[in-house]
């Protein structure tokens, strides 16, 4: 590695890496960025920027914008190449909209990436909630009903250097835990199999949360029942919701098991 945290090997191809860069520059509160800007940002020089913004424009992954450039939806052809990848939406969106018909509430499905969790499925109802979640979202997983089940399922030899990645998701939560009240809530989560997070991310936020596994019993994502909290108390979300999101989260880790034991091209 360099001294950058960029690949030194020979095969490391550097323009690829400065695109990607490009990319990544994009954040909420910015759906639109000058060059000069995304410069700042990427620590590209602004021919470099220029010739990067070429030729995503070119591709369609950006557009000309009123303040310079903008991402278009093509981007999201690249996330959902790998959850597509994973048939992780086939195999989950019928139990979770039987989750949600049964809960009238929201329900999202996370996988971790770094000290964020980041979404890659949701079946939403309409609420006014405090941070708009769309596929793609980020957000601080010790914060979050789902990360403290994803951090909970890591190895402990892995946690430490999962915690120190800083946080891309943009968002400051409200519960900023030290070491040891993370490894306390963690601690629960492993004993009762669940997560709870009340108003932890932001207010008016509350949650519960679940892993789904694989044939081996590995936590591959979590689900998760997402409230607002003057309308739902936290009684109401662990005695009336918890015991339909447990059964959920059964039946997708059952359904994707089955999935993944059938070999590839078997009809």
């Amino acid at each position: 590695m360099t001294d950058n945290g960029r690949g030194a090997g020979p095969d490391f191809i550097e323009a690829l890496a400065r695109g990607l860069d490009v990319l990544r520059s994009f954040r909420p509160g910015r759906p639109s960025m000058p060059l000069s800007e995304i410069a700042t940002l990427t620590g590209l020089a602004r021919p470099t920027v220029r010739r990067i913004l070429i030729t995503l424009e070119e591709l369609g992954y950006v557009r000309a914008a009123e303040r310079g450039y903008a991402l278009t939806p093509r981007v999201l052809d690249l996330g959902m190449a790998y959850v597509n990848a994973l048939n992780m939406w086939d195999v989950a969106r019928p139990h979770m909209e039987k989750l949600v018909s049964q809960t009238n509430e929201s329900t999202s499905m996370a996988q971790l990436d770094g000290s964020d969790i980041v979404y890659v499925a949701r079946v939403a109802v309409p609420k006014i909630v405090t941070l708009a979640v769309t596929i793609g979202t980020r957000f601080p997983a010790p914060a979050t009903s789902m990360g403290k089940v994803l951090l909970a399922a890591l190895p402990p030899e892995a946690l430490p250097a999962v915690l120190t990645e800083p946080s891309r998701s943009g968002v400051t939560p409200r519960w900023e835990p030290s070491a040891a009240e993370l490894d306390a809530a963690l601690r629960e989560v492993r004993a009762k199999g669940w997560a709870l997070a009340d108003q932890e991310l932001a207010p008016g936020i509350r949650s519960i949360a679940t892993g789904v596994r694989d044939g081996d019993g590995k936590v591959v994502a979590a689900i998760n029942v997402t409230v607002h909290a003057a309308e739902t108390s936290v009684e109401t979300l662990l005695e009336g919701h918890l015991p339909k999101l447990l059964r959920t989260a059964a039946e997708i880790s059952h359904d994707w098991s089955l999935t993944a034991a059938v070999p590839a091209g078997t009809a």
